[in-house]
């Protein structure tokens, strides 16, 4: 991704881009019903523009104030006021951009027929060297396997299955408080948007993901499933959400005997109910697909559980689960797959929009902000790409004469063609599953490099 201007024109272009976005959304509106606001001195407007240009130009404010105070109309001090100010909902902020972000360009561009889902999911955010910082916690990194100092920035976003946007956030630091290295700021008002954003940062994670989402769904925007991964997945999450929001989960559930489904009349684990059936033959899509209930207390409601082949270990398999039930195995699996979309945004958020590296704030306040300005950068990104990706944005010529983005990369569904096939020789001509897999691996050896790469990375 290029992001970084090298000269002046390229900087004249980034900001002409940058002031027409916030225009075209009436950013300054949103930041005003988030209560951001000044009666006087300087607006607002301009203290945002700033802070969301800051990624743009490969260093932080402070070091863009110490080398170019010239380019700066005010002092450092307003910058740090803004930001610290814990009067603005940022939470409400970043919904209200995406929602309009989703009304006025992305919904135009999206068959009625496309299924829109949120995605929730959290991503370390690292504060290992801090010592001040309020709210700090010890939190377990994934990626390395060890603890850490930090926060869980747990994250609610919005997708077609092409673009992704960022809805709502927070900052987790956890419910114990033995684990909490600082304790929140005493002299905020607990009354104020800081004050219940640093409760809600002391909560359990599940509970605060709920109200993320529900916050969301009473906010309009349209989506008709919920996407998860193992850590939010159980009966009572799945109920409530379809008989509380009236919307479909789809997640991967946990393959342990604590969680339990009840599939012919009696209570069972998913290797339990895997044990006990008949599996495709063959390298169909999947190995199984069951109907069962999730249960919690007096209530339940049927799930289709579907059990797939591990892509990283062929000899194990995944359990996606889904309140869906008129959605078809390849369906629910095909709907799952657009959770990726929230591990890329994580990336370039840490890779590219400087998420970590241009914060080194120790008020939660201005954490909490900078993600904010960071997910505002994201949405500017998603909008520019999805535009010039999907040729129906140039006019109404092009909508007319091209089909909605699809839903599955090219080598995917090529992929998808040749499992296909080889099911066919497999039940037609009796030949053994080993000699198909030696065929079709002969077979991709004969095409150019780029192509075997990737079917074999969908394979």
């Amino acid at each position: 991704m290029k992001s970084i201007p090298q000269d002046n024109r390229q900087m004249e272009t980034l900001n002409q881009k940058m002031q027409y976005f916030f225009e075209r959304y009436a950013v300054g509106q949103l930041l005003r019903a988030a209560n951001a606001s000044k009666l006087k001195g300087f607006p607002v407007m301009q203290i945002f523009l700033l802070a969301v240009n800051a990624a743009f130009l490969h260093s932080s404010f402070y070091m863009q104030m110490h080398l170019h105070p010239d380019r700066f109309p005010f002092a450092k001090d307003v910058f740090y006021r803004f930001m610290n100010s814990c009067r603005i909902n940022w939470r409400r902020f970043t919904m209200l951009l995406s929602g309009k972000i989703i009304q006025d360009t992305i919904a135009p561009l999206t068959s009625e027929d496309r299924k829109n889902v949120f995605i929730i999911d959290d991503s370390l955010f690292s504060r290992n060297r801090s010592k001040k910082t309020e709210l700090l916690a010890k939190v377990f990194d994934h990626a390395h396997h060890e603890y850490v100092y930090g926060f869980r920035m747990l994250t609610l976003g919005w997708s077609d299955g092409n673009t992704f946007l960022p809805v709502s956030h927070c900052l987790l630091s956890t419910e114990n408080a033995k684990n909490r290295k600082v304790e929140a700021s005493a002299a905020i008002d607990p009354r104020t948007n800081g004050g219940r954003q640093r409760k809600l940062a002391q909560q359990k994670c599940t509970d605060v993901a709920w109200k993320l989402l529900k916050e969301a769904a009473e906010a309009g925007i349209p989506a008709q499933h919920v996407l998860f991964d193992t850590w939010f997945c159980s009966p009572s999450a799945l109920i409530k959400i379809k008989q509380e929001i009236h919307l479909n989960a789809i997640a991967m559930t946990k393959k342990s005997s604590k969680m339990r489904y009840r599939y012919q009349g009696k209570m069972q684990s998913v290797m339990d109910i895997y044990k006990q059936c008949r599996k495709r033959r063959g390298r169909a899509k999947y190995l199984l697909s069951v109907e069962a209930e999730a249960v919690k207390g007096d209530e339940a409601i049927p799930v289709r559980l579907v059990f797939v082949r591990n892509r990283n270990k062929r000899s194990q398999y995944l359990v996606l689960v889904s309140t869906d039930m008129s959605l078809s195995e390849e369906e629910i699996i095909q709907l799952y797959g657009k959770r990726w979309g929230i591990e890329v945004f994580f990336k370039v958020c840490k890779s590219y929009l400087r998420l970590a590296r241009d914060c080194r704030a120790i008020s939660y306040d201005a954490m909490t902000a900078h993600v904010a300005v960071v997910f505002t950068r994201y949405a500017m990104l998603a909008v520019e790409q999805r535009e010039n990706i999907d040729d129906r944005s140039f006019g109404d010529l092009f909508y007319l004469a091209n089909e909605e983005l699809s839903d599955l990369p090219y080598y995917e569904a090529l992929c998808r063609v040749m499992s296909e096939f080889a099911d066919f020789i497999q039940q037609h001509c009796l030949l053994d599953e080993t000699v198909i897999s030696n065929m079709l691996d002969i077979f991709m050896e004969q095409l150019p490099n780029i192509w075997t790469k990737d079917l074999r990375e969908c394979a």
